[in-house]
């Protein structure tokens, strides 16, 4: 009986010291303290693809790369210019870039032409367009543009957006000289007279005339017509992607928003990144234009990004009214709040 109880004591003990052993090593589970030499999971290369030559429409961007955000979230993200192997809509849908930025009337018309082309966020609440006018031509209203020369790049939406505009206030829309400008700056060519007005986007073109001294006359077009307070510019991305990578889209959102959130709080520094990767522009231009767009990302939204239904609905029925798109699209299928952070 003895000899029994010592093998008994005997066996106690052993067990109690192997399972202190086995807690202090990690005692139960099957978890592994990796090794200095455990390799990192490669990050996922994606691209974005710009709608034009780098500006403070595109600040988050820069700033989300400048910054590390995207690298935090897993991804190696190149930022490309525009392509002459197609526009930033039909290579996002096809899947030769993952991300774009775009419009919301590029959209639409997208995917009326059956593209899987879907918008993630918007960049800007509000639109911050508008006909802009050398303030001595006293272009007040549409109703004032008949017999002046608009100056423009020959697309369906500007006559039909000047048609409209005019007819609500019973003006004869032939009596304006529309002609194309192409790549001529439109407020050089107003301040040489070679046109009257044109379509602008006040945080870059409006900027340039303030600091070149040249006071403008401003029609906004959200003021107008509230069905024209469109998004532009927005972030898209394809169906394809939505399906197969959700998550890959939730990282990207999640690091372009805190790119965007920086310079909404920080608009000095995030102008000194832009002004890093766009070299040939103008840094007294990116400065003031950065200080005038930041409050307008967010605006009056809960948080940036944020896109409404209504305005979707409300400007894709504009577009079909004015024989812009042949048909109506599903808007619900347009857009989506989805991958945006939780606010």
């Amino acid at each position: 009986m003895q000899i029994m109880r010592a093998k008994k004591i005997l066996s106690l003990t052993l067990m109690i010291s192997l399972c202190v052993l086995l807690l202090v090593t990690g005692c139960g589970t099957n978890t592994q303290v990796p090794s200095a030499s455990t390799p990192t999971p490669s990050p996922d290369k994606v691209t974005i693809m710009l709608d034009w030559t780098p500006n403070t429409n595109h600040t988050g961007l820069y700033v989300a790369k400048d910054k590390g955000y995207f690298s935090k979230n897993g991804l190696d993200v190149q930022i490309v210019p525009p392509s002459s192997q197609g526009t930033v809509e039909q290579l996002v849908a096809t899947g030769k870039a993952d991300f774009g930025v775009s419009a919301q009337e590029q959209v639409t018309d997208a995917r009326g032409q059956g593209l899987p082309l879907v918008s993630i966020a918007t960049i800007l609440q509000h639109n911050t367009s508008g006909f802009a006018s050398l303030a001595d031509k006293s272009i007040h209203t549409a109703k004032d543009f008949a017999g002046k020369t608009y100056g423009g790049w020959g697309l369906p939406s500007e006559t039909a957006t000047i048609k409209a505009l005019m007819d609500k206030e019973k003006a004869d829309f032939s009596k304006v000289k529309m002609i194309n400008i192409g790549d001529a700056d439109p407020v050089v060519s107003m301040a040489k007279g070679d046109i009257d007005l044109t379509w602008i986007f006040y945080g870059w073109e409006g900027i340039q005339a303030e600091l070149s001294g040249t006071p403008l006359n401003m029609i906004w077009l959200k003021d107008v017509n509230s069905a024209l307070d469109d998004y532009t510019p927005v972030l898209v991305t394809n169906e394809k992607m939505i399906q197969e990578k959700p998550d890959v889209i939730r990282r990207f959102m999640k690091a372009v928003s805190e790119g965007y959130q920086y310079a909404i709080n920080k608009p000095d520094d995030a102008a000194d990144i832009l002004i890093k990767n766009a070299p040939e522009a103008d840094p007294q231009l990116i400065k003031k234009s950065q200080a005038w767009l930041s409050p307008q990302y967010q605006a009056d939204a809960l948080q940036w990004g944020v896109q409404k239904a209504s305005v979707w609905h409300d400007y894709t029925q504009w577009m079909f009214d004015q024989k812009l798109i042949d048909k109506m699209i599903d808007t619900d299928k347009a857009f989506t709040n989805d991958f945006l952070p939780k606010a």
